[in-house]
């Protein structure tokens, strides 16, 4: 089963809290966490701030969408070619 989502208020109290230099394992054990979701966390963050190179969370949720609508507009296109009629055949009705 997978755990429910944390709110991001929590998740930046986490971040805070290793920020002010709790231990990752301590600040991980006294939320209810593992120490990975902490460490993802922490990149996650790293990156949306701009310490570290990739794509933030708003341009990969823009990814997402993006490529969500190509694949529509690739489907759509292909029932197009479908529909139409080739030269010399007609389409029964």
């Amino acid at each position: 089963m997978i755990p429910a989502a944390k709110p991001p208020e929590f998740r930046r109290r986490a971040l805070d809290l290793v920020a002010v230099g709790e231990p990752g394992a301590q600040v991980a054990k006294g939320l209810g966490i593992s120490e990975g979701t902490l460490r993802r966390w922490m990149a996650i963050d790293a990156v949306d701030s701009g310490r570290v190179e990739g794509l933030t969370s708003s341009e990969k949720r823009e990814l997402i969408e993006l490529r969500r609508k190509t694949r529509v507009l690739e489907m759509e296109n292909e029932i197009l070619k479908r529909a139409s009629v080739e030269p010399g055949r007609q389409q029964r009705l």
